[in-house]
Order: structure tokens, then sequence, then C-alpha cells
């Protein structure tokens, strides 16, 4: 018989896949939806402001305060904060880290048209008042001591009011011991909480022991309030934040509380003088129901709808606790109806904390009065004020359940949209955890959607985690604003395009989005087409898809190992990766690749087949022949054998062939005589084939000689005989006869040209004066009444127009023709003599040339050796310059760039000793400047300085041998003004003696005039009092406020306030339903007798 062993691991994957899981939305998946801003070298943008009117988000960071663009925090301004190195120094000095002597900007308010920001400036705080449109504009600057707090992580808060008062509650003291809710700014005095009294708000160190069921109890007090955020609604500022409890009866618990205080309360007199009158605070609870409730305790974050009347709260357990966070909402009714409630008053240190009647069980603030300020402000209710400030009823959540809880994490962040559904109004909570993500839920009473996550946004690599340390919501924009500790994140609240098909769209349960059945996509409200063919379904939570689909590993490093290749083995590097990253569960794929890889296995050498033999060396006669082969097949790698033996054979061929006699070309012979001297001639040369006749080439080799040209030699012919011409009737004629010269190259008589024909004339009279050969010839053609054929010699036309000229400049040439016409040349008559073209140089200016610039000459030495100089280069128009009106270059000839930026020294030599004074009672002391050609910002200033002589004394330089006691100075001899200064000097010992004595008799009568004496009776002037009358004043455990409590520059600005108007006090019995009550109320506390 066997039994079946049930498989662990499948039963687990089964449970694992049919979990129900919220979606998440990976970092890769988010990134191309996500605006990123960082900025090199600074971390803690912790500080976050919306400024939608100018389209810009304000951010605070460590050392910086940034303008931001909304649409893509794109940088629109930086602006440098930082503190100063004295102050650095000065806190380092004092044991701090160089971390924490940093600029941290803990307070970050727009209103208006300005910024209004704190830092705490290496534990200096300081604030001050900026353009919202530039920061580096500062307005105003103010101590930031009681608006900021010393030490960067510590919690704070700070709302300023429409009337521009600044309310505050941090730390105010650099040891942190000192929380405070102060008020400061505006046009009403500044007041605080209590000072050192933990009962106000729980920060001093204090230890107490109580005995409780015979058992000892240490209760410690030791960290200070956290300060979650502050609200300015109606009459009344409200403050969030958690503290020790002071109420708790044995050991250390942490509540989370809300507080509130009238903004019109201008403080009491003699009793908490610059001190809250109308300081009240109450216990939030945010718990999970049960038959034990189970709390938690400490409030992480607010955010308030003032469309709602309501305020949702973070809450976590305490971090030394299991991880737990709860996201609760109050009504602001609830925190009225507990205000409204009985207080919880402890007599004595030794008694318990019992509730006790409210004696103004509908407080309201007051208005001013005619009558003086505080003036119905009796001693009684400034005492009562003064213990009776501690709700005993606890303000309870909208549901009796949180809306959403979650354990093994902590919440950090809360925001909340409202967006308009199908059918209703969904409240869609955006919540930062401290592992960087964010969580998107809903805000429900329906049970099915109660703790419903619509999804998980991962903004950062999976690989990183980081608290988020701020969120903003533009509800305008539907835009989150994600402050992180190395940057800022835009991420939009609905991104319904990623939804392709309808069951996708819809079951995402998503408020923003739904399904447009005419555009056949999933859209916004505000994108569909009708709201009848938009459809929603958010009726259950969203199921996250658990199929995962399998993907590779990393792989492995790489190792030996071994492989087998026929009867060898040899070694590999292999490594492997796994299906684990993830795994493929709930019917994913597997993953698809190579999960091994083998890498440089070793591999022995072996030779590849022998080559043919090579064709022998010689054609005949003995030569060698060569075949190879090569280590190739395979090649030996990584670590493998060489193949052994030779990569190369040769043998001997044509052993038995010989070869013939050698037929060959004789030496060249000399060149033979040059066949011509001159003109270019040829001569040659010549060898002879031995041994044959078939020898390749010519036997024959020619080249020129004599290339110089040959003389010209030129021969005349004889004279023609004369021929009469142009006879006139009387015999009268003119006679001409030719010849014609030749001119030839004799080495080339091809080339004979015919030269010029030449011309002679004669002319031959008839009266026989000359003896002409040709006087028989013109006698027998004049007898025969005949004349010779007239001959007409050619003339030139007259010249025609010059043409234009062939350059525009730098020297052309024009032309102008004529032409043999007057007459043309007959009957053997002459042509013209001359040139038919005649040329004229024109344009001989030269030629315009545009400008170019030359290369720029290297950079001159800086003008300065700090502080700012600039070095210069230069050029010139030389490359070629303009000519002849041409264009200039165009552009710059000198280039100048900054250079030795770091500041400079002084430059000044050390100051001088002040000289004696003149008879104008002046002394003036000099320096000069040490630095041989200061630049703009060396030697600044004067090189002397003046300054009045202290009590004009004006010394009197007398000869030494003149100096006796009967020398008289003004009248005086030098006795009396010895005796005159002793007796100034005791008589102002004296004088300050009896100060100091008075002094110290006020201050010992003020202390004895502050203490509440146990056993004194009510001698207060108090009517309708209902107290009993065995009611006995105990000694307060607290310090007395009274005046020294504010920071120096708040009490100077408000101290004539007492003499201004003052408050009424009102009281309406009526029961109340609005937090906003009438501006008629006033703000001290009284009761009334029906």
């Amino acid at each position: 018989m066997t039994h079946r062993i049930p498989d662990y691991a499948e039963e687990e994957e089964e449970k694992h896949c049919s979990r129900r899981e919220h979606p998440v939305i990976y970092f890769e998946d988010l990134k191309p939806w996500v605006s990123n801003f960082t900025y090199s070298g600074v971390r803690d943008f912790s500080q976050l402001a919306l400024d939608a009117n100018r389209n810009q988000l304000i951010v605070g960071a460590r050392n910086y305060l940034f303008r931001l663009s909304l649409h893509n925090v794109s940088l629109i301004q930086a602006t440098e904060w930082g503190s100063d190195e004295d102050t650095r120094r000065s806190c380092q000095s004092k044991g701090k880290t160089e971390e924490e002597c940093q600029n941290y900007v803990r307070v970050l308010i727009v209103y208006g048209k300005k910024v209004f920001t704190c830092g705490t400036n290496a534990f200096s705080p300081v604030c001050s008042s900026r353009q919202v449109g530039n920061l580096s504009k500062i307005i105003e600057k103010i101590n930031g001591v009681a608006r900021c707090p010393y030490d960067p992580r510590h919690n704070s808060t700070a709302v300023i009011t429409s009337q521009g008062e600044l309310y505050a509650a941090t730390v105010i003291d650099f040891s942190g011991r000192d929380p405070a809710i102060y008020r400061s700014l505006g046009n009403i005095p500044p007041l605080r909480t209590a000072q050192y009294n933990s009962k106000w708000l729980n920060g001093m160190k204090d230890s107490l022991i109580v005995k409780l069921f015979k058992q000892r109890c240490t209760i410690i007090f030791f960290s200070e309030p956290n300060f979650i955020a502050a609200y300015d609604i109606g009459l009344f500022t409200y403050f969030f934040f958690r503290e020790n409890a002071v109420e708790h009866d044995c050991g250390k618990t942490v509540y989370s509380r809300v507080a509130r205080v009238c903004k019109n309360d201008v403080g009491g007199r003699f009793l908490l003088e610059d001190t809250w009158t109308t300081f009240m605070k109450a216990r939030l609870n945010c718990s999970r129901s049960g038959e034990i409730p189970f709390y938690y305790n400490e409030l992480q974050s607010t955010f308030y709808l003032p469309e709602q009347d309501l305020i949702y709260g973070v809450f976590t357990t305490n971090v030394n606790s299991i991880a737990a966070s709860a996201v609760c909402a109050f009504n602001l009714s609830a925190i009225t109806q507990a205000f409204n409630g009985p207080f919880r008053y402890q007599e004595n240190p030794r008694s318990a904390w019992l509730p006790t009647i409210n004696p103004i069980p509908n407080f309201q603030c007051g208005v001013l009065n005619d009558d003086g300020p505080n003036e119905n402000l009796t001693e009684r209710i400034l005492q009562d004020a003064q213990r009776l400030f501690l709700m005993n009823d606890v303000v309870q959540p909208v549901s009796v359940d949180p809306y959403v809880t979650q354990d093994n994490i902590r919440f950090s962040k809360l925001v909340v949209d409202i967006v308009q559904g199908k059918d209703t109004l969904y409240h869609v909570m955006y919540i930062g955890t401290e592992h960087g993500t964010i969580l998107k839920a809903l805000s429900s009473t329906n049970k099915s959607l109660r703790s419903c996550y619509l999804e998980e946004m991962q903004i950062l690599p999976a690989s990183q985690k980081e608290p988020i340390q701020s969120l903003q919501i533009l509800h305008s924009g539907r835009s989150l604003f994600v402050g992180l500790n190395n940057g800022v994140l835009k991420i939009p609240l609905e991104r319904c395009s990623v939804y392709r098909t309808e069951g996708e769209c819809l079951s995402a349960r998503d408020p923003y989005c739904g399904w447009d059945k005419k555009q056949k996509r999933c859209t916004t409200i505000e994108d569909s087409s009708n709201m009848s063919l938009w459809s929603q379904n958010i009726t259950e939570c969203p199921v996250k898809n658990l199929m995962v689909h399998g993907q590779l590993g990393t792989w492995s490093p790489w190792q030996p190992c071994e492989h087998t290749d026929g009867d060898s083995t040899g070694s590999c590097m292999c490594r492997s990766r796994m299906c684990n990253n993830p795994q493929p569960r709930c019917g994913g794929r597997d993953c698809d690749g190579a999960r091994i890889e083998i890498a440089n296995c070793s591999r022995n050498g072996a030779w590849t087949p022998w080559s043919s033999w090579a064709p022998c060396s010689t054609s005949c006669g003995i030569g060698f022949q060569v075949r190879q082969r090569s280590c190739s097949n395979p090649a030996p790698r990584y670590g493998g054998r060489v193949c052994v033996g030779q990569s190369r054979e040769e043998r001997f061929c044509n052993e038995n062939s010989p070869c013939p006699l050698p037929i060959f070309w004789s030496s060249w012979g000399p060149w033979n005589k040059c066949s011509a001297n001159c003109g270019g001639g040829m001569h040659s040369r010549q060898r002879s084939c031995e041994n044959g006749n078939s020898c390749p080439g010519c036997a024959v080799e020619y080249k020129t000689c004599s290339p110089e040209a040959c003389p010209e030699v030129r021969r005349s012919t004889p004279w023609t005989p004369w021929t009469p011409t142009n006879i006139t009737q009387s015999g009268a004629r003119q006679e001409q006869r030719f010849r014609y010269t030749c001119r030839a190259q004799l080495a080339d008589p091809h080339d004979l040209q015919f030269g010029r024909k030449k011309t002679e004339s004669r002319f031959c009279p008839n009266d026989g004066s000359a003896v002409c050969d040709t006087d028989s010839l013109v006698d027998d053609l004049l007898k025969s009444g005949k004349t010779s054929v007239r001959i007409i010699n050619g003339g030139w036309s007259f010249w025609g127009g010059w043409s234009s000229c062939t350059r525009d400049c730098e020297l052309g040439f024009k032309t102008r023709k004529r032409m043999c016409t007057n007459p043309e040349p007959k009957n053997g008559g002459v042509p013209c003599i001359g040139s038919a073209m005649e040329y004229q140089d024109c344009n001989s200016h030269p030629c315009p040339v545009k400008g170019s610039w030359s290369c720029w000459t290297p950079w001159s030495p800086c003008s300065a050796t700090c502080g700012g100089g600039h070095y210069q280069r230069t050029r010139t128009c030389t490359n070629p310059a303009p000519t002849n009106g041409e264009d200039i270059c165009i552009g710059l000839h000198t280039e100048e760039a900054l250079c030795n930026t770091h500041p400079c020294e002084g430059g000044w030599s050390e100051w001088s000793e002040w000289s004696l004074c003149n008879e104008d009672s002046i002394q003036y002391r000099s320096r000069f400047c040490e630095i041989h050609s200061p630049g703009s910002v060396q030697c600044a200033g004067n090189s002397t300085q003046y300054q009045e002589c202290l009590y004009n004394e004006i010394p009197v330089i007398l000869p030494a041998s003149s100096i006796d006691e009967s020398v008289n100075c003004g009248g005086f001899s030098l006795i009396h003004l010895i005796a005159t200064g002793l007796s100034c000097f005791f008589g102002s010992s004296l004088l300050t003696f009896v100060i100091y004595i008075y002094c110290q008799r006020c201050q010992r009568q003020s202390q004895e005039s502050t203490v509440i004496h146990p056993t004194t009776p009510n001698h207060l002037h108090y009517k309708g009092n209902t107290t009993p009358k065995n009611e006995k004043y105990t000694p307060m455990e607290f310090k007395t406020l009274n005046k020294n409590n504010l920071i120096p520059d708040d009490r100077t600005n408000f101290y004539p306030l007492q003499q201004t108007n003052v408050y009424t006090t009102t009281y309406y019995p009526s029961t109340l339903n609005k937090y906003d009550y009438r501006p008629e109320a006033s703000p001290g506390r009284t009761f009334t007798n029906s």
C-alpha cells in the first residue's frame, strides 16, 4: 500500500494564483507618462507650492529655490540660497555636522504676488519675502526664529491668513526644547503657547515617577511635538500635530491632536500676557473597530477639502511597533463638537486627569470693543484659560472604520481629488509611502469598496526606495507633483488611453475613465461625445492580473567546464541563466532564449591536406617546386595543441631538361653623326643578336638631335623694268617697278615664304628734264591716241567707331576698322598700305575688390588677474582689403571672452594707525593699493578715512624741559586734573553699585507677584462663581509666562497695542452646528448664569 505525498509547492502556487491583489503600475510602464526635474548637487526637494495663476510650481530644496513650469516641470529659474561661510562655521563649532549646517527650506507659501519662505540657515533660521515672478528679488528679509525650525529634522508647519498674519508651529530654540504655536507679522500683537509647559505642548524633556497599582512606572516625555499641518478656517486657525500624551496614566504613548486658536486673540493681562487665551486641543481617533480596537495613533499627513468641510488624515502605528497605516476623515462639525464639550483637567501632579465642565460650552471668538484690549478678561477667566485647554472628548472620524488600512507598510503623505463619475462624485486619494510608491485609492463608505486600491504606482526603479517627502495636487490640470530627495516628478492623474478595449477600461474601476461607445475608446467624462453613450462600472475593486510571463534572469559568472570532441576532451568557459526573473506563474509563458552559453572552448590544431605542387620555378634546367598546408583544420584555440610537422615542402624539377644556348643582344654601338646641323635631325645606333637571329626587340634605335632652329636666309629678285602709270595728255607720268624677296630656312626648303612686294615710283615730266626709259613708249601711246590702262591704287576709308572695351577694369582694349575702298586698288594698283584695324588701350583703372576678413589673431593676455577680466582677439579686413568702392567686410573685427572670474583679493594694504587729532578734532588713517595696475574691482573705495576724535581731545605737545608740577593747562594745574579723574572714578563706581542693588530688589518683587499661593482663597471679584467653596488653588508646575517669551523684534513692534481697541466677550447659549461663527464673537472665555 502506498501513500501519495502532497505537493506543497503546487498548493502554494494555487493559493497565490487565486489571490486578489490590486493592480501595480511598474516604473518602466509609468516612465513615459512622468516628467522629471533634477538639479546637479541639490537634494531635499521637500517644499512644493502651486502658483496656478502664473502656471508655475515653486520648489524649496537644500540651498536652492526653483521656479518650474506646471506643464512639464522644466526649469524657469534657479536661485541659490545657501548659508554664508561664517554661519556654517559657527554651526559646526556647536557640534553640528556639515550636512546639518546647510540651509534647508522649511516654509514656502505663495500669497498674492509674493513668496514667503524660511530656511534653517545652518541652525540660524532666516525668512524672506520674494517676488513670485523673480525669486532672486528679495523684498524683505526677517528673522526666522519662531517661524522656522533650527534643525532640518524637526517637523513644522505654517500658514498665512488673508490679513497677512503668519501662524507657525515649530521649535523656536537651538536645543529643540521650546516648541510653540506662534503668531507673527500682520497688524495684531504676536502670541505663542506657554513656554516650557508640557501640558500645552509636550516638547520638554520631563521625567515623572508615578505609583500605580503598587507598581512603579517611569513616564519620560522626550521628543518634541511633530507638527503636521495648519489651516485658516473661518475665525479660527487649526493645527494638526502629534505629541506624547500627558494624560496617559502609565508609560509613553503618542496621540494625534487638533488644536485651534482664535485669529483675533490678543493675549491676556498679567496672566498669559503675550500668550494665547483661546488655545484648545483635542485628540483625533483613527482606529479599527473590534472588541479591542486597534489604534493608529501617529498622524503623518492631512488634506483639507473646503467644499466638503472634510479633513483627511494619514495615521500609522509607532515606529517601534509592527508597521500599519490607515486613512481616516473628520468633519469640521465633529471637531467643533469636541471643542464644545468638557475639558480634561489634572488638579495637581499627583492627581488623575478628570473631566471638567466647560464653562463656555459654545465658545466663539469675539470682536473689538472700545473699552480697551482684554478689558473683559478677568483674572478668573485667564486662570481658566491657563489650566483648561485639553478637551475630554475625542474627535471621531466620519466612518467607524478607516477608509483605507494597510499592514506592513507606512504611509507618509496624502492628497485627495474630487472626481465626477457617471452617477456620483468620488473622492480619489493619492497616498505616498515610505518605499517611494503612490497608492491610488477610493474613499467610500460602501463595504465592497472599503480599502479599495485602484492601482499602485512605482515611481522609482525597483532597486531604489525612499520616502515621498511632499505631495501637491493640481485639480484644474489633473496633475500630481511629487517631491523626492533628489528631484520633482509630475504624474498625470488619469491615463485612460492605456486601456485599449472596453473590458480593460471598465475593469480598471477608475473614476476618471469610462468607455465611449461612439468613439470606441476609453476617455474621461469631459472628452466623451455623449453622456448617454459613456459607461462606467465602479461596483468593486479592480483585481490585478496575476498571470506572469517568465523572463530569463541574469547570466551567472563564467566558469570552466569540459567538452568532448571525438576521442579528445578539452576545457571551455560556460555560463547559465534561469527562468526566474520572474518565473512563469498562473499560466504565464515560459522563457524564450538560450539558458546556457559556451565559449572559449579549447581545440587541438590539425593539418589541412597538402596543396598541389606549384609549377617548376624554371622552364629548363634544374629548378624546384613547392606545396603547402596550414594548421587550420581546425586551428588551435584557447590552449589547444598546435600541429606537429612542416607546413611547406620543396622538390627539384627539370633535372633532365638542359637549357639551349642563350640568345641575346650584344651591347649597343655608338651613336652615328646627326643627319642635320640644325632644325632637328636624327641619329642612330645598332646592336646584333648573338647565337641566333630571333632576339626580341629592334636592332636599330633612333633619337632626335640638333633641335635648334636653322638661321633664316633671304633672297631678293632683280627689279622689274619701269612701267609708266597715270600718263597725262601732256606725256607727264609716273613710273613704277617691282621686286620680291624670298626667305626660307635652308634645313627645310618646304617652308619657303613669299616676302612683301616692294615698289619704287618716279615722276617723269614731259619737259625732258628727267631721262625716263619709257619716253618712246609714251610717245607711241600718245601718237596712237591711246593711253595705258589706268592703274588705281587702293585708298583707306574713314576709320569706323571704336568697339566696346574688352574688360571693365585692369587694362582692356578696344578696336576700330577701316576698309581699303577709297578707292579699291584696280588694274594692278597698289593695295592700301597699313593696318586695317587699330587697337587702343582702355579701362586701365584697377578692378574693385570686395573686402574679406583675415584670420583671427591669437587671444591677448587677460586684462585682469582676478575679479573678471577679458581676453581679446582681432582680425582685419585685408584678405583682401576692399578697394575702388567695393563692399567692406561684414561682422565684428574684435571678439572678447571673460577670464579670471574668481574674486579678487582686496588689493589694499593694511590701514595705518589713526593719526593724532588736528585742531578740527579730526583724525585720519590711510592705505595704499598694492597692485600696480588695479582692475575695476580691485582697490575699490577710498584710500583715506576720517573720523571725529573721541572726547574732542586735542593733544598739546610741549617741550620736555618745560613739564613740571607748576605748569598750568587751561587755567588748571596737572594736580587738579588728576584729582578730578579720581573723584569721577569713585563716584561712578558707587552709583553703579546702588543701581545694581535696586534692580535686584525689583526683580525679586516681580517674581513673588507671579506666584499663585495654594492656600489663598478666591479673592477675585467674580460674579456668579459656581466653584465650590472648598476648592483651593494648587501650585502650577509650569512657568507662568508674562513678558519675556517672545522674540525681540515682535515685542518692539506691538508694545503700544495696550492702548488700542479691545475685544468684548459674547456668549451664545444655543447649540451651534458650524465652525464659522458670527464675527461679533469674543476671544475671551466667560460664562453667564441663567
